[in-house]
């Protein structure tokens, strides 16, 4: 076990809150050794404070030097040997066991029964693997069910023969203290004269190296075990010895009675750090790191979402690595606008060629390096943070290091991994899904995490002063800074206790056109609907904003006006008007009889964008306004029409080619252009000022002749379909 320093008092750590339903046995301590309180200490306490077990933690507040403190098992005997010449009392049981990578599953009472029923007066756990000298193996007694090989993580004894067991240790703290104890073990006479034995069924000790296809969590009526499935017992504590301490982390969720189907999240608001009261000048300073590392749709909109944040931008230091040129004018834009509200700025950009994993290090170091930086909050651009509460939740939860939930629109892609590979790759836990579709909801101790999380500048500044996070053997960035992070016995938690946002999908982001996010309604619907899609559609959708201006004739807003303004303009970008004239050859046939200056969708290649957006946004429309009509949106024709007073002002009385015709405006009358509108002459009705982003919808034959009015000046724009032809 490494040993760390804990500048903590030293003594007694008595814990005194019963939350368990057993109360602490007199006669029972548990001895441990600590040298810092690390978070794997914490929960060990955590879950100890829960049975009520009466604790004293050898090691603390002494001064360690960093050799010391990394010392091997022997400083654990040594430690111990010296803490029993205090324990002489022949009826004390005494329990030792390590800290950081163990819990307790069950209370005092349940550990003294069954070490009393082993009829022994010291219980060894036991292990699957023989450690550290393979030669002793054919010295160890036989054994026909159960574990054969000591294990020194844990081993319970009355303090009498616990001082026999170590009395002859004159060891360096760099020895083995399982070596130490395996060879007490191993000679017959010492075995029987202290009265040892092996714990082979795992009834009080779990050792997880050698067994993790052996233990699975047990829930049962509010409470939850893990449970050995081999020999069919329930294990008192829980030993993430040797690799096995991602899965002691997740068996940690739950153990003890933390998370239960029941009960939920029990201890998630626990240790929290609360902002209320706090004025905006008193908050803490907080540095985010803003990463565009490829070309990343809805950009605009990534920037919206962070002038959207509930927090004074006066207590925000700003630090971007923008390493696309793609994005250089957009990012340039944002400084300019709103630079001056943030605290401080530092622009990375592409012309600088800083390396993905260089830059993520010089964000996090300039949180390090200064004091007053009290969070580090990194985003991804292809992170989509639609809770605008998102970084004061995650500060008041209270983590070194913490990430919020995000996954990708109906998929179970995230930005987690419940579990690693044996070689460090993703494993999918079995409580993966659960957690992403939000039938586990809490706060998860998970072994990667990715594209947004929140680290304290404490621990920046302690447990993960190396400046190198993000560079770890040939990983990439993200795997690098989880494994570093690992290394250092540092917690990285994951919080799906709110619905934070989602991540955006680059599969298929192409940067071939003018404004690339107007072909994103497949990849992105929820980011498309938002920049796209008009802010009271659903409110018409449920019928309050519905206009009729002419029989049958129904007017309701549908686009933004961005999503106005980037049709426009990415139509003129493309700028292969027709000519007007009756002669067209992208229609079947070549003729077109009521000609217009149009562009077809299919030209810029959007008509398997429109048609979605007609299926998604107008059908629905379209079966409320006309009851009993049931459209597929099927169309041969969808174009944006120019109107210009010098090239063509209007549109003659014409049926149009569908059973029902949508007409977008895409600017604004009065505005950009003067005149224009649409008359229907069976009912002499015209709608002369059209609302930019509303559509028009209406019968395209027999009943609706009708006719584009003159416009007199600018230009205006429509963007027409017809449907189901």
């Amino acid at each position: 076990m490494r040993l760390l320093l804990l500048l903590a008092p030293l003594g007694w750590l008595l814990l005194t809150e019963t939350k368990g339903d057993a109360k602490p046995e007199d006669n029972l301590l548990v001895l441990t050794v600590a040298t810092k309180e690390t978070e794997g200490f914490r929960r060990f306490k955590r879950s100890a404070q829960f049975f009520n077990y009466k604790i004293q933690a050898l090691g603390l507040g002494e001064d360690w030097n960093e050799k010391e403190a990394s010392s091997g098992g022997g400083l654990k005997v040594r430690l111990l040997k010296k803490a029993l010449e205090k324990h002489a009392d022949e009826n004390l049981v005494i329990l030792f066991t390590d800290s950081y990578d163990v819990v307790f599953a069950s209370g005092p009472r349940e550990l003294l029964k069954k070490f009393r029923q082993a009829k022994s007066q010291v219980v060894f756990s036991a292990e699957e693997l023989i450690y550290p000298d393979r030669r002793l193996e054919a010295k160890y007694p036989a054994v026909s069910d159960g574990k054969r090989f000591l294990g020194s993580g844990g081993f319970i004894g009355y303090a009498p023969n616990l001082s026999k067991l170590v009395a002859e240790w004159e060891g360096q703290d760099s020895d083995s203290d399982q070596l130490f104890y395996t060879k007490i073990f191993l000679d017959p006479e010492k075995r029987e004269r202290i009265n040892i034995t092996l714990d082979h069924r795992c009834r009080i000790f779990q050792n997880l190296d050698g067994a993790l296809d052996e233990v699975v969590l047990k829930f049962e009526m509010g409470q939850v075990r893990a449970r050995n499935l081999a020999y069919d017992t329930l294990p008192v504590l829980i030993h993430g010895n040797g690799p096995t301490k991602l899965q002691l982390n997740y068996l940690g969720n739950y153990i003890p009675r933390f998370w239960t189907f029941e009960t939920g999240c029990s201890v998630c608001d626990e240790g929290l750090r609360s902002l209320k009261g706090i004025g905006d000048e008193a908050l803490p300073t907080v540095l985010v790191g803003l990463f565009i590392e490829q070309p990343t749709p809805f950009l605009s909109l990534f920037f919206q979402r962070l002038l959207r944040l509930h927090y004074p931008r006066k207590r925000m230091r700003l630090f971007i690595h923008n390493h696309e040129q793609h994005h250089k004018a957009l990012v340039e834009q944002f400084l300019a606008e709103h630079g001056d509200e943030y605290q401080s700025v530092k622009l990375v950009g592409p012309e600088v060629r800083v390396a993905n994993a260089d830059a993520r290090n010089m964000g996090a170091d300039l949180c390090r390096q200064d004091r007053s930086c009290t969070y580090y909050f990194s985003v991804d651009a292809d992170v989509a943070l639609t809770e605008p509460k998102t970084l004061r939740l995650l500060i008041e939860q209270n983590k070194n290091v913490l990430a919020p939930l995000m996954t990708r629109h109906g998929r179970l892609w995230s930005n987690f991994w419940g579990a690693l590979s044996a070689d460090g790759y993703y494993a999918r836990s079995e409580d993966y899904v659960d957690i992403v579709q939000g039938r586990r909801v809490g706060v998860w101790n998970v072994p990667y995490i990715s594209n947004v999380y929140l680290i304290k500048g404490s621990a920046l500044r302690a447990e993960l002063q190396q400046t190198d996070l993000f560079h770890h053997s040939k990983l990439d960035p993200d795997m690098a800074f989880c494994a570093n992070i690992r290394q250092q016995d540092v917690f990285m938690f994951l919080t799906n206790r709110h619905a934070f946002g989602h991540l955006l999908s680059l599969d298929s982001y192409q940067t071939t056109h003018l404004h690339n996010d107007l072909w994103e309604v497949f990849s992105n619907p929820e980011d498309w609907k938002e920049k796209s899609i008009h802010e009271n559609y659903t409110k018409a959708l449920a019928g309050k904003l519905v206009e009729t201006p002419c029989p049958d004739v129904y007017w309701f807003p549908i686009f933004t006006e961005t999503a106005c303004d980037e049709l426009v303009e990415e139509m003129e970008h493309y700028g292969q008007w027709s000519l007007g004239d009756n002669k067209d050859n992208r229609i079947q046939g070549g003729y077109e009889n009521v000609p217009t200056i149009d562009i077809h969708m299919n030209q810029i290649s959007f008509e398997r964008e429109w048609h979605k957006f007609l299926v998604e946004y107008i059908a629905p429309m379209t079966e409320k306004l006309y009851p009993g009509y049931y459209t597929r949106a099927q169309f041969d024709l969808a174009f944006v029409v120019r109107y210009k007073p010098d090239e063509q002002p209007s549109l003659m009385p014409h049926h149009d080619a569908s059973t029902f015709t949508i007409n977008i405006a895409l600017n604004r009358v009065g505005v950009d252009y003067e005149g224009g509108g649409c008359r229907f002459l069976r009912y002499n009705c015209s709608i002369r000022a059209p609302r930019k982003g509303w559509t028009l919808m209406h019968p395209g034959r027999l009943t609706h002749y009708h006719e584009g009015l003159p416009t007199t000046k600018g230009t205006r724009y429509i963007a027409v379909s017809f449907v189901d032809p």
